[in-house]
């Protein structure tokens, strides 16, 4: 596996750059308030939907879900409108989901509990540490990861998820035939996105030839109210799906 370029963790009370961390990360973690409804679906539906971390143990996908299906990973998914109504669409496939922010966590496992949604289990864990130590290589039919934070200035590029090591990480982890869909909705991310992913020699792009190297938004993808907002104004936004070789 490729070695991660260092890191930086920014001093939260200074806006300095802290010493570099020799690690991935798969989020920023920031302050977010949790709503009475957040709370009390930890407490109501924590137990059904949430797995708990564990360095030493693998995940027996069958016995989390109940059943032998395709195994999907969401990476970050914000308040998890999107996923419930993603895995509600693709009901004969399970999502394993990753979010470290609480509100989202909670707002997702509301959505859960109320629908009846059976086929999402909820890490509130670092996605990379999940798949290093719980998954193991060739485990996943698709990863998701939908609207990750740009870091619009030149100066933090390099905190951005998609970089070389991570989708190296994320490709090792997929099936033959499986598959990596991005999104984001910051054009020069997307170029970005688009570069690591072509040059990642286990995967190749399932847009067609002599194109953009875009894929169109598959169906499964639900318009956010937020990307609905762009849209009306304008703004663009680019679906990228790589298959493992």
């Amino acid at each position: 596996m490729t070695t991660p370029e260092p890191t930086p963790a920014p001093n939260e009370a200074t806006g300095e750059e802290a010493p570099y961390r020799r690690t991935i990360k798969s989020y920023v973690l920031r302050a977010g308030r949790m709503g009475p409804g957040q709370t009390r679906a930890f407490e109501q539906f924590g137990p059904r939907f949430l797995l708990a971390y564990d360095a030493n143990r693998k995940l027996n996908p069958a016995d989390l879900f109940g059943r032998d299906a395709p195994l999907i990973m969401e990476i970050g998914f914000g308040m998890g409108g999107a996923t419930a109504a993603i895995a509600q669409t693709r009901p004969d496939d399970n999502f394993l989901c990753c979010e470290v922010h609480e509100p989202g966590v909670g707002a997702l496992l509301k959505l859960c509990g109320e629908q009846n949604i059976e086929n999402i289990r909820i890490f509130r864990h670092d996605a990379v540490e999940v798949l290093d130590n719980m998954l193991p290589e060739q485990s996943l039919d698709g990863v998701h990861v939908f609207f990750p934070d740009p870091w619009h200035k030149s100066r933090h590029h390099k905190r951005r998820l998609i970089q070389a090591p991570f989708v190296n990480r994320l490709a090792g982890h997929l099936k033959p035939g499986g598959y990596i869909h991005l999104a984001t909705d910051w054009e020069p991310y997307a170029e970005q996105m688009l570069e690591v992913l072509s040059a990642e020699p286990m995967l190749a792009n399932t847009a067609e030839a002599g194109g953009s190297g875009y894929a169109e938004k598959p169906d499964y993808r639900p318009l956010t109210k937020f990307e609905n907002r762009g849209i009306k104004l304008g703004h663009g936004v680019w679906d990228l799906v790589f298959k493992r070789v």
